[in-house]
């Protein structure tokens, strides 16, 4: 079926306007498409949903919703959604293009990373969800085929908000995810939140620092199991020589109650940047060893399109812990080792759902024969198992005496009198006793410290970047206000930095649309946006900005723009008739240029030296445009005839005809109608002077 949507799809233009290129990507929700936006001339990714899920109204109208909310984040690490729609049967969502691979092709090409590498790319991750959580935004699905780093080095995070709205579309109770990074809360039918994305990415940062993922199984249900009722183990273990800050960051990541994790994206950055830079270099550039090869179950490795498998959830209640679920064993060098854990009966190899509650008392058959990886994790138990019971005695030296035995009792009796004494001071009363965190926000640093020191904590101050609270004040505590602890936990003072300002770009040259897109990329908004003529910029580019380039800013700053409209146009002024000086410092004032013709023609009503005609003669003109102007000569000079003697009619049709105006004095009244006399006769006149006949 998705073949033939492909096929259909691949040179059509969707909803006219998104001509589709090539194929990308597919996975279990969508395929992705490279396609051109022909209104705006750019490259989109186009993610086309399956039709099972594009014919559910319900599901297309929550994710109408999530997609507007995902549109609303503008972040430098989160892959901006740029529309949302539906043409006939094909729903889709329009995404910004991101010409690169995903953290998937890196862990494929080189599988370990050393710890430097490995928080250099999931450092902008974090900062990504970081700030989608503080817009209120919860991912859902991170996992590296999510992770797309770009030609130019730029990571950002995809593909929010569409596992919430397939999620609605499931049955009750179920969800949708990558199994491989899924949240147990999620696993247990429980609500998502920021805590849940900050489980998935210690879970992806495990696997890029050992190569491999903490669980493996040949069915998804068997990794889903094991996230609710294993713990991760330290990376260390797969990579000896890790930090124990490496270890205690992905442990703290993925505690099973989400209330032992850091409480959102933030307070997970925070942290992440502090350890690297308390690491040396040695900790930082450790080279881990050859990775492991995945399980073949394991979900991470086999779906590098972001396919997802539905699983319904655990029950809420207690299940039967995992070592008393029955396992296969292997026999080795005489000792009895665990193998691969496997789901409880009920469980077929292809099913990805499970059918009501977890067995309490059942034992799981025989399962497929142990991995690689299973073997080397039981030799390694077995050596332990023999370095134990080398360093235990089989026999007492010597048997001893009831007299000293009831001594040594005593004793004991007495130290764990003391020591319960002791305890419950120390719980009741003591640093152990239970307190509650007090609020410090907007408190200078030692009024907070002073406000957990009455509550019995101490504090350990940290610097982190806040919007909205004052460089020096309080921005908050881990664990976070409210909450009641014991008092000899450590308790974290984030204090202010003010805001995290990033030098702004210069976008001078560019059109409104470039660096409208330039903003939305370095996490900034558009301001007022005003025209203005401008002889040298061309039309449609933007001629300054406010603020400047280089100036330092927070995220989500306006910033205004001054955008060219062109040379202002110029009204040409009439200048004939005007002597040739009058006429071009009028077109000089104007601010155009006066363009002389190189000849001058005859004109019998304009006076030689001034300004027969104009080229334009009017509309507008750019400045510094040129208007040429024709001068005159003057009149023509043309032979006057000599008409003495000849009837007054004929001659002054023949003055006429040849320029000249013609006045008659009639003497005796003209009886006659013969010229006897004319003025001027036989010499050369200006044309359309006056001939003056005399008749009688």
């Amino acid at each position: 079926m998705q073949e033939q949507v492909s096929d259909h799809l691949l040179g059509s233009l969707v909803d006219g306007r998104y001509l589709v290129r090539s194929r990308l990507a597919g996975g279990g929700m969508s395929i992705v498409y490279l396609a051109t936006d022909k209104r705006l001339d750019r490259d989109v990714a186009l993610k086309v949903l399956h039709p099972h899920l594009a014919n559910d109204q319900n599901f297309l109208d929550r994710l109408q919703r999530e997609a507007r909310a995902a549109a609303s984040l503008s972040h430098p690490h989160v892959v901006g959604v740029l529309d949302q729609g539906q043409d006939g049967h094909i729903a889709y969502i329009v995404m910004e293009y991101i010409k690169g691979h995903t953290l998937r092709d890196v862990l494929n090409e080189k599988t370990a990373l050393p710890p430097r590498l490995a928080f250099a790319l999931i450092d902008p991750v974090i900062e990504g969800l970081a700030a989608a959580h503080a817009a209120g935004l919860i991912h859902r699905d991170v996992k590296p085929e999510n992770v797309l780093i770009a030609e130019d080095g730029r990571i950002k995070v995809g593909d929010f908000g569409l596992a919430r709205a397939v999620t609605a579309t499931t049955s009750t109770g179920a969800l949708i995810g990558t199994v491989a990074y899924l949240a147990p809360e999620l696993v247990l039918g429980k609500a998502a939140d920021a805590r849940s994305d900050i489980y998935s990415a210690g879970i992806m940062l495990y696997e890029m620092l050992t190569g491999e993922q903490p669980y493996a199984g040949d069915v998804p249900i068997q990794v889903a199991y094991q996230h609710v009722n294993a713990a991760v183990p330290p990376p260390s273990l797969a990579v000896p020589g890790l930090a124990t800050d490496v270890d205690e960051l992905v442990q703290w990541c993925t505690a099973k109650d989400p209330d032992g994790r850091p409480v959102d994206g933030a307070a997970l950055l925070s942290e992440l940047r502090h350890i690297r830079t308390t690491l040396s270099d040695a900790q930082l550039d450790i080279n881990p060893p050859a990775a492991k090869t995945l399980a073949a179950g394991s979900e991470g490795r086999k779906d590098e399109a972001g396919a997802t498998a539905i699983v319904a959830p655990f029950p809420a209640e207690p299940t039967q812990p995992l070592e008393r679920i029955g396992r296969p064993t292997e026999v080795i060098s005489g000792q009895r080792n665990p193998t691969t854990v496997l789901p409880p009966s009920g469980y077929s190899p292809g099913a990805t759902t499970l059918q009501g509650r977890l067995p309490q008392d059942r034992t799981t058959p025989a399962g497929p024969p142990a991995s690689k990886r299973d073997i080397k994790r039981m030799a390694r138990q077995e050596e332990k198992d023999r370095s134990r019971a080398a360093a235990t005695p089989s026999r007492s030296l010597r048997e001893g005496n009831p007299r000293r035995r009831a001594v040594i009792w005593t004793i004991v009796v007495i130290v764990l009198a003391i020591l319960a004494t002791a305890a419950g001071w120390f719980f009741g009363m003591g640093p152990g006793s239970p307190g509650t965190i007090p609020d410090t926000k907007n408190k200078t640093v030692a009024e907070a410290q002073q406000l957990l020191r009455t509550a019995g904590f101490q504090s350990d101050p940290k610097d982190v970047f806040d919007d909205e609270v004052t460089a020096g004040f309080a921005v908050g505590t881990e664990p976070a206000s409210g909450q009641v602890v014991r008092k000899f936990q450590p308790v974290s003072l984030f204090v202010s930095k003010g805001p995290q300002l990033f030098p702004l770009a210069g976008m001078t040259g560019l059109t409104l649309d470039q660096a409208s897109n330039a903003l939305g990329t370095a996490g900034m908004t558009l301001g007022k946006v005003t025209a203005q003529y401008d002889d040298s910029v061309p039309s449609g580019l933007v001629i300054s900005q406010s603020p400047v380039q280089d100036t330092p800013v927070r995220h989500g700053t306006p910033v205004g723009f001054v955008v060219s409209k062109g040379p202002q146009p110029l009204p040409v002024p009439d200048v004939r008739g005007m002597t040739q000086q009058a006429a071009v410092k009028a077109i000089s004032d104007t601010g155009l240029t006066a363009k002389i013709a190189p000849d001058p023609v005859n004109d019998k009503k304009v006076p030689a030296g001034a300004v027969v005609s104009q080229t334009p003669a009017n509309g507008t003109l750019a400045r510094g445009e040129a208007v040429t102007l024709t001068l005159s000569k003057g009149p023509k000079l043309v032979h006057v005839p000599n008409f003495i003697g000849k009837q007054a009619d004929a001659a002054r049709k023949a003055l006429e005809s040849l320029g000249f105006d013609v006045k008659i004095n009639n003497i005796l009244g003209g009886f006659f109608g013969t010229v006897r006399d004319q003025n001027p006769v036989e010499s050369d006149a200006p044309e359309g002077s006056q001939v003056t006949l005399t008749v009688v």
